[in-house]
């Protein structure tokens, strides 16, 4: 079943929307807004015909706006020329487009392109720019029939709009430049014949309605930001499977806590982690109960099934002439130091989290409200008000502004540009954290058993997300900072938006890799830390404390006054051990552990990662591990 038109009216376009027809869905252009376009448009023709100097159609742009057009071109009246038997005004929207197409690099994908078509077309329904109906219905059957104008990615200074890459988009509706159709690029004018649709000529001010405006920023930003949703939530599920895999705290995710410091993003963040680890008993599991790792040794467990695991257990004793004036503090934790230190509180990476992703996450929401006023915003420039009653003149009909200017967006994306390495960074604290055995709290060096010494595990998947979060840093410098003046300074300061944009929408791209290769490493650290616990909970079901003990170091010796003390303790990590429930992660935590073992397995031993480490990377990238977290939830 063909999905609904997307129906554009100039004021009520939402993001949403926008991404819908990026991805394929068609326009319908409302009634009453073309009626709005006709007005605009014929009042600016009868302005020309009363000669009237307006800036943009009957005077040059930019720097030449202090010349005025004349009836013909000035070389007609030559002796024995042939007048061109076009009129200055036209050939001036005409030139205006095929000079300024002039963009380089390789073009942008066929949904920023479309969304940046859907965008021109949206403001120009405002009916406050002066196009036709017809250039108007032109445009939008060109996005209906699926023609991509190639449009070079550099080439915009965010100054009077996005002029460069827009004019690609014009110029095929020209008959010029070049398009993809179906897949295949080919010339502008053979993609409107494949169609069915003829070149338009373009009338008063119509290039210049067409080419300027801010739909190159606007449009990346909007995909940038649908991305970055996802990767925030994203990066909440991988925060939860790392913390689940160390164990860690909750109170730090208390609703009375983030209510004395009521940031919403941060509010927001706590709330989900709590959402994503509801059902855990790793998570505030009483520290003597979990064990550290232990190389595997082929008397390390008395079992066949036993002796197939990767790993050894063990805690080590606190002597009793070790406990003088704490003795309170052992009667509520056993005196077993295993794998959690006892400490209330986990480091920055975790026990910060919500104030970290929360702050990203009020970064992307102020970047949302930029963003929804701009999609129903004119932006093009001189505007007309045909409707304006009492105007003395023509000045107050049609007003030269800066709406083009793209500052507003610029500084929003220049808040998501640094928000963005924030965000991968503390997810690479917490993979290094994972795979460092000075502070994953027990689980093996590079999460790996390692007994014969010839294994790195996922020592490297670290430097990679290393290597990427440099990256993502060293581009988060803001181009909105570093204004270059053009059109012979009448464009005195300009808003590099564009580049701002472009970055972030990259840059949103790498994120989602990093995010990929901390779920990648924390599925492996949640496997082990699971195991390792229920690895000590069958073992302590099933042997007495004599046996058990042969699991805990600095025990005194058979024959010591000791022996029945220690005994005695080491029974009763044993009874706490074997009537626990068997250790698991969250619910949603475990909807995601399952999908990502669906398609990559466990580390047993060391083998080629490049084919899983692509794997998990694409399964954030295309959404299918939220999608399988989100349909659980459902």
């Amino acid at each position: 079943m063909t999905a609904a038109a997307v129906r554009l009216d100039g004021l009520s376009l939402t993001r949403a929307q926008l991404v819908a027809v990026a991805r394929g869905a068609t326009v319908a252009l409302d009634a009453e807004a073309l009626v709005r376009v006709a007005r605009a448009a014929d009042f600016l023709a009868a302005q020309v015909e009363k000669q009237e100097p307006i800036y943009g159609v009957s005077t040059g742009f930019g720097s030449n706006a202090d010349k005025l057009l004349g009836a013909h071109r000035l070389r007609d009246e030559l002796p024995g020329a042939a007048p061109s038997g076009e009129s200055p005004h036209i050939e001036l929207q005409r030139n205006l487009i095929v000079t300024h197409a002039v963009c380089v690099g390789e073009p942008f994908a066929p949904e920023v392109v479309r969304a940046m078509l859907c965008i021109r077309i949206n403001t120009l329904l405002r009916g406050h720019s002066g196009i036709r109906v017809q250039t108007l219905e032109a445009l939008a059957a060109m996005l209906n029939a699926g023609i991509v104008p190639v449009v070079p990615q550099l080439g915009s200074a965010g100054a009077s709009g996005d002029l460069a890459p827009l004019s690609h988009l014009a110029i095929v509706l020209l008959g010029g430049g070049e398009a993809f159709v179906d897949g295949q690029r080919m010339p502008g004018a053979d993609a409107l014949a494949r169609k069915g649709l003829a070149p338009v000529a373009l009338s008063y001010k119509e290039g210049l309605a067409l080419n300027n405006g801010t739909a190159q920023m606007l449009a990346t930003g909007v995909l940038a930001v649908q991305q970055l949703d996802d990767l925030l939530e994203t990066a909440d599920l991988a925060a939860a499977m790392t913390l689940d895999a160390f164990a860690g705290r909750l109170g730090a995710f208390a609703p009375e806590v983030h209510a004395l410091r009521p940031h919403p993003g941060q509010v927001a963040t706590a709330a989900n982690l709590l959402r994503l680890l509801d059902g855990s008993t790793l998570a505030d599991i009483a520290y003597h109960l979990v064990p550290k790792f232990r190389q595997w040794q082929p008397v390390s467990w008395d079992t066949p099934a036993a002796q197939a695991l990767g790993f050894d257990i063990g805690w080590d004793w606190v002597p009793f002439s070790q406990r003088h004036g704490r003795e309170k503090f052992y009667r509520r934790f056993l005196p077993f130091r295993g794998g959690k230190k006892h400490q209330p509180q986990d480091s920055y990476s975790l026990r910060c989290i919500p104030q970290v992703h929360g702050a990203v996450r009020d970064a992307l929401e102020q970047a949302k409200r930029v963003l929804d006023v701009e999609l129903n915003a004119v932006t093009d420039n001189p505007l007309v008000f045909p409707d304006k009653v009492d105007a003395a003149h023509v000045e107050e009909q049609v007003i030269s502004a800066g709406h083009f200017h793209g500052m507003p967006l610029a500084l929003a994306m220049s808040y998501l540009k640094a928000a963005i390495p924030v965000l991968a960074s503390i997810s690479e604290r917490r993979l290094n954290k994972l795979v460092d055995p000075s502070t994953n709290d027990g689980l093996p060096p590079f999460l790996i058993g390692n007994e014969d010494g010839t294994e790195s595990g996922h020592m490297i998947v670290q430097y990679t997300a290393a290597a990427i979060v440099n990256d993502l840093a060293s581009r988060a410098m803001p181009a909105s900072v570093y204004s270059i003046p053009t059109s012979a300074n009448a464009e005195d300061h300009v808003s590099m938006g564009a580049n701002e944009a472009r970055h972030v929408l990259a840059m949103a791209n790498d994120l989602g890799k990093v995010l990929g290769l901390e779920l990648f490493t924390a599925a492996q650290a949640l496997d082990l830390r699971r195991d390792m616990i229920n690895a000590a909970r069958a073992l302590a079901g099933r042997v007495e404390a004599e046996a058990f003990a042969a699991k805990v170091a600095g025990g005194p010796l058979p024959d010591a006054p000791e022996r029945a003390g220690f005994l005695a303790e080491v029974d009763a990590l044993r009874v706490q051990l074997a009537e626990a429930e068997a250790f698991r992660p969250g619910r949603a935590v475990a909807t995601a552990h399952a999908a990502i073992r669906a398609r990559i397995p466990y580390l047993d031993r060391d083998r080629a990662l490049d084919g899983e480490v692509a794997a998990a990377v694409a399964m954030v990238a295309d959404g299918s591990l939220l999608a399988a977290v989100r349909a659980a939830a459902s």
